[in-house]
């Protein structure tokens, strides 16, 4: 059944958020799972990781996760993209998505209720809850990024002082499965690691420093996000780690940006002038 109200303005839907419930026909419901969202002016960031997460102190790297890791990550979810309105509903359109990519469309219908933000799927039948995790929604402003030698995207999502930072797998994966289908098929370790290598990060901001709380990569949480600019170069540089711990340098070309970007590029180090 259709939700027969106004539909909300794409305006109304910036901000951090988090979900407190989805369900299904069926019955089935999730009440736990951990979900930031957090929706720039059209560009947008989503991690879902379930509850009962085990204890991960002990990686510090992606060659340090064994098989049973690679197995419980295996069952996250995240994305990062475009939402855009379409008629009378909103769909998320997904550039960046830890699981393989399907053929069904991400979309709703959307009201608010009493200050909730309900969703209801267009295309597969399910009732979802969400809540303004902040009340501020200004600066915001979103970039999305190109890797110079491996054409690999990115997203960067800034609302308020909370930010999400996106980066997309080397390894493609296949179509209408399931990233723990892919893992259990992958012949390898090393295979494994590298499908769940897709980074989805969520975090704030406190006196300059931006640091990671929560991710798809857990070895990357309590870490600086780490991105420095070329100004007026259309170029980030980001610090981050390779699979066997050795300093991993990424080049990224600023492909498209929208909102206040100021805000991202002007809290970001510098690098030094180089052509």
């Amino acid at each position: 059944m259709q939700i027969q109200t106004a539909m909300p303005r794409m305006g109304d839907l910036q901000g951090l958020w988090r979900r407190s419930l989805i369900a299904w026909p069926d019955g089935r419901r999730d009440e736990t799972t951990s979900v930031h969202y957090l929706q720039g002016p059209s560009r947008y960031a989503d991690l879902r990781c379930p509850a009962n997460r085990p204890d991960f102190s002990r990686v510090q790297r992606l060659d340090d996760l064994t098989a049973d890791d690679v197995a419980w990550l295996a069952a996250q979810e995240g994305f990062a993209g475009t939402l855009v309105a379409d008629g009378d509903a909103f769909e998320w359109r997904r550039t960046i998505d830890f699981q393989p990519p399907s053929d069904q469309s991400d979309a709703g219908h959307l009201c608010f209720e009493a200050g909730m933000l309900v969703e209801q799927g267009r295309d597969v039948p399910y009732i979802e809850h969400w809540h303004r995790a902040s009340e501020v929604n200004r600066p915001c402003g979103a970039l999305h990024l190109r890797q110079s030698d491996t054409g690999i995207d990115g997203f960067i999502v800034r609302v308020g002082d909370a930010f999400m930072y996106a980066r997309d797998r080397a390894a493609p994966l296949p179509r209408n499965v399931t990233l723990s289908q892919c893992v259990g098929g992958s012949g390898s370790p090393a295979a494994a690691r590298a499908m769940i290598d897709c980074e989805i990060s969520a975090g704030g901001i406190q006196a300059g420093v931006w640091r990671i709380e929560q991710s798809s990569l857990p070895f990357r949480e309590g870490r600086e996000l780490a991105l420095m600019s070329i100004p007026g170069a259309g170029r980030l540089s980001s610090s981050d780690i390779a699979p066997d711990g050795a300093p991993l340098f990424r080049d990224w070309k600023i492909i498209a940006a929208e909102g206040d970007t100021d805000s991202i590029l002007n809290c970001l180090s510098p690098l030094p002038c180089t052509p």
